[in-house]
């Protein structure tokens, strides 16, 4: 009779919170012995148990991402191992998805699985049947757990009571409970106050930061920060939860009065949503097309509101993510800069020389660009605002402004394309 082939077998434990592992004979003790024991009953049939231990202590199964798995897995695939052992199926994986790409690569690479406690051993049929029917009554038993967890939660916060996460600016947590915290919270009265007066969270973040005053996290203040606390129910002793305000358990450090105040100019200044498919009334002309001379970013187009009404500009991209703003260009009306670049572009279209200089880059008819160029601008004024844009997106490769000026920069692509349509449309 042939000797039993040697089956090197690995013990894989787990549990999923830290609290016992101190001890001098914990959870994953007790699963690691368990794992030995059914080994040494195998033993007539050539399993032998790798002294090498593969625990996982305070992580939970509901995803693969654990150092001692990832580590037996890769010795698993280097032919290190035959058999994983576990105390229960659930301590390897209690998601089906899981498990599902686990068995796979088990298959591919030869190696089988036994739980100790459930007599399931995947080298045969029925026992990978089994597995299977295990691993879905593991998977709901996670799913109902983690449902009873987020109604606790939610069910503790509508009671106004604090359970966890980003301490607010202004509290701090003791016994469980928010508590003010009277030093922060002198600044955050003064940003709520400073807000009513200047309407601007960009000024408040500079004035901060200007003050040496940092973050918690001992950062410099963005504009993020002030609209955040602004909005933060916390402040006047609430706890909002998925939409539903309710009274909290703690005090708040601003007057309900300030607090209204603060939110009737954010309603005032904030631009009204457009509806899903409106379309936008008017085109930003430069959108893609300005740029910062002074750090070299794109010049976004945006707007705000201020006293009902809408006020569009551009601001540099990349003064605007900083937390103290450096650019002198920083801000331009939309209005102002839409104007100077029409009409810098209508001036060089009735310019002979340009016209001159563009035909001969473009490799075209130098009359023939003149002349285009010419009954363009002649009737540049009279033009709709939709035909301007889509000839200044034609014609302009960028746009750069500075503190002192602007330079256009012409596509040579884009004229050949203009005397294509126009050459279509006379033929038309």
């Amino acid at each position: 009779m042939e000797p039993e082939k040697p089956n090197k077998c690995a013990i894989y434990c787990r549990k999923s919170v830290e609290e016992g592992l101190e001890q001098e004979f914990n959870s994953l003790d007790a699963q690691r012995e368990a794992g030995e024991y059914f080994i040494k009953s195998q033993a007539a049939k050539g399993w032998t148990c790798l002294e090498k231990r593969y625990e996982d202590g305070g992580y939970s199964g509901g995803n693969t991402n654990r150092p001692a798995l990832k580590q037996l897995l890769a010795d698993c695939e280097a032919g290190l191992v035959n058999t994983i052992v576990v105390y229960k199926i659930d301590r390897l994986s209690r998601s089906i998805c899981d498990f599902a790409e686990l068995s796979k690569k088990f298959d591919e690479w030869g190696v089988s699985f036994v739980s100790v406690t459930q007599d399931i051993n995947t080298s045969s049929s029925s026992g990978r049947m089994m597995l299977n029917i295990l691993m879905t009554f593991a998977q709901f038993e996670r799913e109902v757990i983690a449902e009873r967890v987020r109604d606790k939660m939610a069910a503790t916060r509508k009671k106004g009571k604090w359970v966890g996460g980003t301490v607010p600016y202004g509290y701090k947590v003791v016994d469980k409970r928010l508590e003010v915290n009277e030093e922060e919270a002198v600044r955050v009265r003064k940003i709520f106050q400073r807000y009513i007066e200047i309407q601007s969270a960009r000024q408040i973040a500079f004035e901060l930061n200007s003050d040496g005053v940092a973050t918690r996290k001992d950062k410099a203040w963005t504009p993020n920060h002030i609209y955040w606390m602004l909005k933060n129910h916390h402040y006047i002793g609430e706890v909002e939860y998925k939409g539903e305000v309710c009274a909290g358990e703690h005090a708040g450090i601003i007057d309900r009065a300030v607090w209204d105040r603060v939110h009737v100019i954010l309603d005032s200044n904030t631009p009204e949503r457009r509806k899903k498919g409106e379309r936008v009334a008017s085109i930003a002309m430069l959108k893609g097309i300005l740029k910062c001379g002074h750090c070299g970013g794109a010049m976004t187009p945006t707007y705000g509101r201020h006293n009902g009404k809408t006020y569009p500009y551009y601001i540099c991209s990349k003064d605007f993510k900083r937390a103290v703003s450096s650019c002198p260009v920083k801000r331009i009306s939309a209005g102002d800069i839409e104007k100077l670049v029409s009409d810098q572009l209508a001036k060089f279209l009735r310019t002979p020389d340009f016209a001159r200089r563009l035909a001969d880059t473009a490799e075209l008819d130098v009359k023939e660009v003149m002349d285009m160029l010419g009954d363009i601008g002649t009737v540049w004024n009279e033009m709709y605002p939709e035909e301007k844009n889509r000839l200044v997106h034609l014609l302009i490769k960028q746009a750069v402004v500075t503190e002192t000026g602007l330079d256009l920069e012409i596509r040579t692509d884009g004229v050949k394309t203009l005397r294509e349509e126009m050459a279509a449309n006379a033929q038309n």
